[in-house]
Formats: structure tokens, C-alpha cells, sequence
């Protein structure tokens, strides 16, 4: 008989190995079920379109695959005979190699289209662009310039559509960070991020997001370059209804003030080369460093989306233990590949849920 019992034995020791193995990382499996949130065939323009309930989906599906593809080496081609057009109006490193390699990596096919390959809009309509896109892919990633073309083009497809970045949203990235601080604090309710920088697309995003997780946010941007003030009204809405604070102010120190996370960007994007010089003088005061951690929690970390330019962070900082952006970078590629995955496919995660 014990020798019959021998294989269930090991069996139930690799299976508690594993869950001991999960809470370590940061999982949770007491946490309620996120199963029956169901995703497959959604568009994903912003994530102010996506519930507290569908964004935790989102991250625990990546976190997942991170897990069973990065850990333990498994292969899991669960988007074999699918292809993704990827159209890339901008230049991009971290949004096209994480689309590319992680579509492959799941047995899919990627197309990249650049300006050069398809005008969008100019000898071709979106509209037209985005039927004929319907019946020769799966699925659609777009980085443009203005957040009207991903409006166009979900209109018309009958695929979903992703955006890889435009002028007023950069969700993707946001999955990336909200991951990366789950793993690094191992659990996101009751953090608070302070972001020091221009009111930009990737600050939209934090702010369509954060209170949903149950983060407060706490945003230093100088006279001149607050977020837009329909994204202020939603994201006061967000923070009052879950219960989070949201500060907005033009004194860095003030936002740092208890921060466990300090957050910055770019203050010169794509198409603002005209702007430099003033941007440069009006951002004066805004770089992070170490006094700016000084007065944040002791357990601060540092985000920055890529690419980087000294006046924005120190390299006493950016290069420091606190700083997560290389993480940061890699989880881009986790997370685009759990939402293409729950965007396509009907797949159930198999690692405990994260514990949120």
C-alpha cells in the first residue's frame, strides 16, 4: 500500500511546494475569485473603460504567465494560427520588442507596419484600414499620435484594438508598473505613488487606474502642464468612490512627502522638440534625487517608463537600488502578453491569485 501511496505523496509535496513558493512571491489564495471575469473580445483604448475586478484579471493573468513561462519553463503556445497587425505611427523599443517577442513566444505571428507600410488615414481611411485589418488578423496594436485613430479604428474592426500609446493614454505601461510594485511590495492596497513630471499620457493613465487598486496618487506638475481637466474630474470621481486620496500640486517635495513610489517621465516627448528649451526652464526643480526620497517613505522605489534623460532623474537614483525600471521595462512584456491572451483566448490562470 505505501508503495501505491508513494506517487500521491509526492504529488501533494511539489503541489504545497508550489503554493508555499506563491505566497513568497507575493500571492494570495485567499483572495475572492476573479475567475468569472471574462475579457475575450474587449478593446483596450483606456483603462478607464476596465473595472477594479477586469484590471486585477488582467495583472494576475500576466503574473501568471510570467510564472509558468519564465520560472518554470514551460511552453505554452496558446496563440498558435493567431497574428497581431502591430501599426506604430511613433517609433517605439519596449512597446514593439514586448508586442513582438511575447506574441511569438505564445505561437502567434506579429506583423510590424510602420508609417512607411500603411498610411493610416492619409491614402487609406481608418476606416477601411481597420475592416480589411478584421479579416486578415486577430488583433490589432496601435501606437499613434492622436487617441481619435484608436476611436476610428475600434469603431470599424470586428477585432479587438490595443493601444500601444497616443496622446491622451499609454495603458499598457501602466499594467507594467502596477505589476512591478506588486511584485516588489506584495500587495498594492494602500500604497501611494507620487508622480513628478509632466500632466501626460502615461500620468491619464495612472490616474484611471490607481484608485482602482486602491492606490493613492499623489501628482506635481509645474503651472502649465496639469493633466487635462476631463481626466482630473474622472479621477477625483475614481478616488472618492474606492475610498483613495488624490493630491494634485505644483511642489515636488509636497507630493514626495510619504510616497512609497516616485514616478517621473519624459518632460520633451515625441513631437515637442520645438518646446525644449522652455520645457527645460519650466521643469526646473523637478529632477529626482535622493533629497526628493528624503522625504518619502523608507521604503521608496523609483519608476521611470523609458526612455530616460538626466534632468528628469539622477543617475544617484535611477542607477540605485531603489529603482525599479529595469523590472519595470521587462514586465511590459508580461503584461502585454496577459492581456493579449485575455483579449483572445479563454485562458484561466493556474497560479493563485495575486493578492491585491
Amino acid at each position: 500500500m505505501s508503495a501505491k501511496l508513494l506517487p500521491v505523496n509526492n504529488a501533494l509535496f511539489k503541489c504545497l511546494k508550489t503554493l508555499h513558493s506563491c505566497r513568497q512571491r507575493g500571492f494570495s489564495t485567499g483572495a475572492a475569485s476573479l475567475g468569472s471575469v471574462d475579457l475575450k473580445g474587449r478593446s483596450f483604448l483606456t483603462l478607464k473603460d476596465f473595472s477594479s475586478e477586469e484590471i486585477k484579471r488582467l495583472l494576475w493573468v500576466s503574473g501568471d504567465l510570467k510564472q509558468r513561462i519564465k520560472h518554470e519553463k514551460q511552453y505554452l503556445p496558446l496563440l498558435q494560427g493567431k497574428s497581431i497587425a502591430m501599426i506604430f505611427e511613433k517609433r517605439s523599443t519596449r512597446t514593439r520588442m514586448s508586442t513582438e517577442t511575447g506574441f511569438a513566444l505564445l505561437g502567434g505571428h506579429p506583423c510590424f507596419l510602420t508609417s512607411q507600410d500603411i498610411h493610416l488615414g492619409v491614402n487609406e481611411s481608418s476606416t477601411d484600414t481597420a475592416r480589411v485589418l478584421s479579416g486578415l488578423c486577430d488583433i490589432v496594436l496601435a501606437r499613434v499620435y492622436s487617441h481619435s485613430t484608436l476611436e476610428e479604428l475600434d469603431k470599424e474592426a470586428s477585432i479587438p484594438i490595443i493601444n500601444g500609446l497616443s496622446d491622451l493614454y499609454h495603458p499598457i505601461q501602466i499594467l507594467a508598473d502596477f505589476l512591478t510594485l506588486q511584485e516588489h511590495y506584495g500587495s498594492l492596497n494602500g500604497l501611494t505613488v507620487s508622480w513628478i513630471g509632466d500632466g501626460n499620457n502615461v500620468l491619464h493613465s495612472f490616474m484611471m487606474t490607481a484608485a482602482k487598486l486602491g492606490v493613492h496618487l499623489k501628482i506635481a506638475t509645474p503651472k502649465g502642464y496639469k493633466p487635462e481637466s476631463s481626466v482630473i474630474q474622472e479621477a477625483q470621481r475614481l478616488s472618492k468612490e474606492h475610498g483613495t486620496q488624490l493630491v494634485l500640486t505644483s511642489d515636488p517635495m509636497e507630493a514626495a512627502h510619504g510616497s512609497n513610489v516616485l514616478v517621473t517621465d519624459t518632460w520633451v516627448s515625441m513631437g515637442q522638440e520645438e518646446e525644449k528649451k522652455k520645457r527645460l526652464k519650466d521643469f526646473k526643480g523637478y529632477q529626482i534625487t535622493m533629497q526628493t526620497g528624503s522625504v518619502a517613505k523608507p521604503d521608496w522605489t523609483f519608476l521611470h517608463c523609458l526612455p530616460r534623460k538626466l534632468e528628469e532623474v539622477d543617475d544617484h537614483v535611477f542607477y540605485s537600488s531603489r529603482s525599479l525600471v529595469f523590472p519595470e521595462a521587462e514586465n511590459r512584456k508580461w503584461t502585454i502578453m496577459g492581456l493579449m491572451v485575455s483579449l483572445l483566448t479563454d485562458y484561466s490562470p493556474k497560479i493563485p491569485m495575486l493578492k491585491f
